[in-house]
């Protein structure tokens, strides 16, 4: 057993699919021989955990190592998305960016050279696109499952959007949480933010990822690996 960053413990990396607790995140998969890395977002309430048994356990995806972070309490920050902004909520925000910040930093120090997908669900989802949205180093897709920006359009967002980030983002009608017009405030600012943006609301979903959401996500891993595979045979 060795020390994991933030504390907490974890087994070395290696061959085979293996589970590896770091600072709290469920690392799956194997670093050795991965091809990409996907970091993982849970919603309030939730759990790594819960996305493995949900997301994971339905995505047919080889090779890629998970990295899939743990909020304190299980929830990122204490408001609903579409509240306007409290100092309370811009300061939970601030550390909830700034764990996943190390999360991913870990995740590259251990699969370097590897394209990396952030995803996340529900509050995983605002999270992510808060993140990339503050200017912090981007990932080479976004994935937002049922996701918005966090507070509201009169409030001061930053909006520092790396041009020609590849994102997915999903809603739904029925969705209690995040409600269409939210959905589309996002779809707004990452138009403008010239994101490369496919965006697909689903009729009646309940609050969940659907079937096609999963397909899709391994689609944009399974793009960028032959992406990388194809870049690097060219090279030689």
């Amino acid at each position: 057993m060795v020390q994991g960053p933030r504390g907490g413990t974890a087994r070395r990396p290696g061959s085979g699919r293996i589970r590896l607790m770091m600072g709290g995140a469920l690392w799956m998969g194997a670093t050795d021989g991965a091809r990409a890395v996907c970091v993982l977002v849970h919603g309030r309430g939730q759990s790594p955990e819960e996305m493995q048994a949900h997301v994971l356990a339905r995505l047919d995806t080889q090779n890629v190592c998970f990295v899939m972070p743990r909020a304190q309490g299980g929830a990122w920050y204490a408001a609903r998305a579409t509240d306007a902004l409290t100092e309370d909520t811009r300061s939970a925000l601030s550390a909830a960016r700034h764990q996943l910040q190390a999360d991913i930093v870990a995740a590259r120090a251990a699969c370097p050279g590897l394209p990396l997908v952030l995803a996340g669900f529900s509050q995983g989802a605002c999270l992510a696109l808060e993140y990339v949205f503050s200017g912090h180093p981007a990932p080479d897709a976004l994935v937002g499952f049922t996701g918005c920006r966090v507070g509201q359009r009169g409030d001061a967002r930053p909006q520092a959007l790396p041009p020609d980030l590849p994102v997915y983002l999903t809603g739904s009608d029925a969705d209690p949480w995040i409600p269409v017009a939210a959905f589309a405030d996002a779809v707004l600012d990452l138009g403008q933010g010239r994101a490369r943006l496919r965006a697909e609301l689903f009729p009646g979903r309940a609050h969940e990822v659907c079937d096609a959401e999963v397909s899709m996500l391994g689609t944009i891993l399974t793009d960028l690996i032959r992406t990388k595979t194809n870049k690097m045979a060219a090279l030689q």
